[in-house]
């Protein structure tokens, strides 16, 4: 029974953190806002996770664990598929898992674009293994002529940038393009411009497929 509590405690206090840290900024924040719109004990902050700091550490880690599997799931299917097959898996996956922890996201993609002893530690471990898997997915491509030869890097910050994009500007998408970025078909046709732009950028052979998506239309 106590543990059941505790999982329900440590859950609404990890909720009520990302929806503060989203509205209020992590130094805009305090443990006691936390404690207050999560309805538990302030000290139970420190209990569960050593206190704010631990807290948006055990976000941003947990995020982006979840992040990387999905990259590596994807990776781990090269040896049976193609290249770009692997490729689109993993956008789809990355894309799908954002979606559904997209104000997780919001807080971890935003947290990152800051300099820190934390996010240098990120950088090192999950961002590294990040642009490793897709590395890896892109020499294989190069290796079997699916994809034209071009530097590395700038592929994969590219599509680092599109992949975040949706979730670290959600307002900016809202009140000047009019769209609904919390939308299922939103996701849909957004993931349909990155397959066109792998096709025109990525692969060997330029296909227009279909004509360019009109995101509101």
């Amino acid at each position: 029974m106590k543990q059941e509590r505790d999982t329900v405690s440590k859950r609404s206090v990890i909720q009520a953190a990302i929806q503060l840290f989203n509205t209020k900024g992590f130094h805009g924040t305090s443990v006691r806002d936390i404690a207050s719109k999560a309805e538990v004990n302030v000290a139970l902050i420190s209990y569960y996770f050593n206190g704010k700091k631990g807290l948006a550490e055990f976000l941003m880690t947990s995020f982006l664990e979840g992040y990387v599997k999905e990259i590596e799931a994807a990776y781990q299917q090269l040896e049976g598929h193609s290249a770009k097959t692997c490729l689109i898996e993993a956008i789809e996956r990355v894309m799908e898992y954002q979606y559904l922890n997209r104000q997780l996201a919001r807080f971890v993609h935003r947290e990152i674009t800051f300099d820190s002893v934390l996010v240098r530690e990120i950088m090192t471990t999950y961002l590294a293994k990040e642009k490793y898997y897709f590395t890896r997915i892109l020499e294989v491509g190069f290796a079997r002529k699916e994809f034209r030869p071009q530097p590395i890097d700038y592929i994969v910050m590219q599509m680092k940038g599109m992949l975040s994009m949706p979730f670290l500007h959600p307002q900016y998408i809202l009140e000047v393009h009019h769209i609904q970025p919390n939308e299922r078909y939103f996701i849909e046709k957004y993931n349909k411009q990155l397959y066109q732009w792998i096709q025109l950028t990525v692969c060997k052979e330029k296909k227009w497929d279909e004509r360019p998506l009109v995101m509101n239309g």
